[in-house]
């Protein structure tokens, strides 16, 4: 089953130095209807104002994931860790027993994320941050493992969870095998995802599919998050 939700249609909130838009219910926007996929509770779409960003505030037993679209990230933590995770890069936090930080555009452009937030396999964990860099050519007919719960992609997070992503160029098909369920981001361009058409910024929950079918209508670029169904967290 396929649910897709349109860029247009998503909830949100413009802060002024952030314009978000939320994938499911989150602060002041709530929909009963879209409260999570199976552990998957957050994905906002966030536009940060050049020189501004979120001070410093607490995370705990959760597993947070920054994708960087445009611009840059600078993020500072109460554990000693500080970097810049600039576009096309990703950087994951595990908050377990409690971590501090901040994320901030200090650039003169306006920075575009997508922030995620999944529900860790198992609470009380020391925190935990790390940032990595990706190639930015078009990926041909396999999409590379950006995060992963097992030890097999080079960022880690505490959650039986995958999140693979790059660029297609247009007119490029791929067969991707899908473990669980999956909601894919169209971070740039446009594509088909099993016979449906989306565009930037759409999301398009996949549930009982053993694969997604993509075929790049424009360059684009996209995002699979693969996730277990919800359970809690030990």
């Amino acid at each position: 089953m396929l649910q897709h939700h349109k860029f247009d249609s998503l909830g949100g909130a413009d802060h002024g130095w952030l314009n978000a838009k939320h994938h499911f219910s989150f602060a002041s926007y709530h929909d009963p209807k879209k409260m999570s996929f199976g552990e998957l509770l957050v994905i906002n779409d966030d536009r940060i104002a050049p020189h501004t960003g979120f001070d410093t505030h607490p995370h705990r037993d959760m597993e947070i994931i920054t994708y960087v679209r445009r611009g840059a990230i600078t993020h500072k933590d109460s554990r000693g860790n500080k970097g810049r995770t600039t576009a096309g890069n990703v950087q994951v936090m595990s908050a377990g027993t409690g971590i501090m930080h901040s994320e901030y555009n200090h650039e003169d452009e306006e920075a575009n994320i997508f922030q995620i937030w999944i529900m860790p396999r198992s609470k009380g964990i020391e925190p935990s941050w790390d940032t990595a860099e990706f190639p930015r050519e078009p990926v041909g007919d396999t999409l590379p493992l950006l995060v992963s719960g097992d030890g097999s992609a080079p960022l880690q997070i505490n959650q039986d969870a995958r999140i693979f992503a790059g660029t297609l160029a247009k007119g490029d098909r791929l067969k991707h095998a899908i473990t669980g369920q999956a909601y894919l981001l169209v971070s740039e361009g446009k594509v088909t995802v099993n016979g449906k058409a989306a565009t930037k910024g759409d999301g398009v929950a996949m549930s009982g599919e053993s694969h997604a079918n993509l075929a790049a209508d424009s360059d684009a670029e996209i995002l699979i998050i693969e996730v277990p169904g919800k359970q809690r967290a030990r």
